[in-house]
């Protein structure tokens, strides 16, 4: 069982998240608080939530599931339809803290904003008395994800039971992100402390669906912010996590490490305490020569490393994972949700300056198919009539699913107007291709790859050949369109000065479009030592 941590107190937890956090303990020694005392408790039971009151004469309580520091986990009925439901029940003598209120206000409304996705416990109601407070849900009763692995033989899964489960997880990954919001603590089992699993099968069937059942470190967070505190449980923490830079990449880590876990029965990353890992997780590679990785595919090995890249930029987001050729096996295009990287990308796309934007749909031009295959399921899940293009109302579509910012109308159009090259008041796929691509992802993964595409794209300005763009060179009507001034196009981009733009040049203003929006990281610079 890993333990569940968390190194936040007085500090706020995010750069433009929700402020400071109910603190939860690991598999640590020491007597649980029993809630503080008289009048604090007196004072803590007089919150009010504002939720329904009448929740003893809407169901009837039944056997206890699980019990924390904080409550108790029971099933119940519903005395009208019968049906059977799983119930939180937490003690309000227990919240003596504003943050307490705070955590349980914040866990319901994650659960309303996720409602309706098949992989995440389905949210009924929450109510409350004087005592407690109830938050209904889905009764899941096929077990954690971690006594399936145990039970399975040499506490491993087949590739493709892995894939499946692992697709489940990404899906919950991708939904959570798109409403802003970061999970904080996937993980195949519960933490000591905690009544709730994190994964429960919804039933003992074999093909049961996976559900996300527990949200309680998970939190919003402001586009381009950072999460500075540490939570999370130790084997599964994203290196960013723990440098206090962290964001919605670090729910793909998390995944990633499951994975590895789920394909092997190890662990990636041990040591024999806390610190321990922590080290391991930061310095460390996992191995992958130890049996049986040698039997096991290469795509899985490639799946597993792309999500276990230390450096989150070029981390693979939800998305992109649920379109690798391992995980998809067996799934359809149209099961993959909006990236919202891809969202942000075009977005960001309309602030660039005009040669930046030639030179992405430069490049994009010379990447193959199978370099865009990711692209090319997030192009079909917004080209909803399957015309072969993108239109204002697809794109105002596709965009209102990125939550965190809910542009209006005259934005959508602006960002139609940025990416449709040849004005002709669609999108198609090789101009989405250009606003969307992962630059830094391409940069960091395979850098000799990274330097023939620039060098391709260079090649369509250079058009004679002497490793320089001119202005005569950009002036010509195939490659922008333009005929009026050129030169100041070349001002960002000729960082010497000398008039002209070299490969170096060029290069560096690609890596500057896919950086320019990543603000610098505030609050604590360095992690506290381990």
């Amino acid at each position: 069982m890993g333990a569940c941590f968390s190194s936040h107190t007085a500090t706020a937890t995010a750069d433009g998240g929700s402020g400071k956090r109910q603190q939860r303990k690991g598999d640590h020694k020491g007597k649980v608080p029993d809630g503080g005392g008289g009048e604090k408790e007196k004072e803590a039971a007089r919150v009010e939530f504002g939720y329904e009151r009448d929740f003893e004469g809407r169901y009837q309580v039944g056997r206890l599931l699980g019990h924390g520091q904080f409550g108790y986990t029971f099933a119940a009925t519903d005395r009208a339809s019968g049906d059977r439901v799983a119930v939180k029940r937490i003690d309000k003598a227990k919240m003596v803290r504003p943050v307490a209120v705070e955590d349980v206000k914040r866990e319901v409304k994650i659960l309303k904003e996720l409602k309706g996705h098949e992989n995440i416990v389905h949210f009924y109601n929450a109510f409350e008395d004087d005592s407690y407070v109830y938050i209904v849900m889905e009764l899941c009763e096929g077990g954690e994800l971690l006594d399936r692995i145990l039970a399975k033989k040499n506490s491993r899964y087949s590739e493709k039971d892995a894939a499946v489960v692992v697709r489940q997880m990404l899906k919950v990954a991708a939904e959570c992100h798109l409403h802003g919001l970061v999970h904080r603590d996937m993980k195949p089992e519960e933490c000591t402390y905690f009544p709730s699993q994190n994964f429960l099968f919804k039933s003992t069937k074999e093909d049961s669906p996976l559900k996300a059942t527990d949200f309680g470190l998970s939190d919003f967070i402001k586009p381009g912010k950072k999460f500075h505190d540490i939570v999370g449980s130790a084997y599964y923490v994203a290196p960013e996590v723990l440098k206090r830079r962290s964001g919605p990449e670090s729910d793909v880590w998390s995944i990633g490490v499951i994975t590895y876990i789920l394909l092997c029965g190890r662990r990636p990353f041990w040591n024999k305490t806390e610190d321990g890992i922590f080290r391991e997780v930061l310095r460390n590679k996992p191995d992958f020569r130890k049996k049986p990785w040698p039997g096991i595919s290469s795509g899985a090995k490639d799946f597993v490393k792309k999500l276990l890249v230390k450096n989150p930029r070029a981390r693979l987001t939800a998305a992109q994972a649920l379109s690798h050729p391992w995980v998809r096996e067996g799934g359809e295009a149209s099961e993959i949700p909006v990236d919202i990287s891809v969202l942000s990308n075009m977005r960001q796309f309309v602030k660039y300056s005009r040669f930046k934007q030639f030179a992405l749909r430069a490049l994009a031009s010379t990447l193959k198919e199978e370099e865009l295959a990711d692209l090319k399921d997030q192009f079909d899940a917004i080209d909803v009539d399957k015309s072969g293009s993108i239109s204002i109302e697809e794109m105002r579509h596709a965009l209102a699913k990125d939550l965190p910012w809910r542009l209006k109308g005259p934005r959508v159009l602006e960002i139609i107007q940025a990416i449709d090259s040849n004005t002709d008041g669609l999108v198609d796929f090789e101009e989405f291709v250009a606003a969307t691509l992962h630059i830094h992802q391409m940069a960091e993964l395979d850098s000799e790859r990274w330097g023939l595409r620039c060098q391709a794209a260079f090649s369509k300005f250079d058009l004679d050949g002497d490793g320089y763009i001119t202005p005569d060179e950009l002036r010509m009507v195939q490659h922008t369109g333009l005929k009026g001034s050129i030169e100041p196009l070349l001002e960002e981009a000729d960082i010497d000065k000398d008039g002209r733009i070299s490969l170096s040049e060029f290069r560096k203003l690609l890596r500057t479009a896919s950086m320019s929006n990543l603000p610098s990281p505030r609050g604590p610079p360095n992690p506290q030592p381990l």
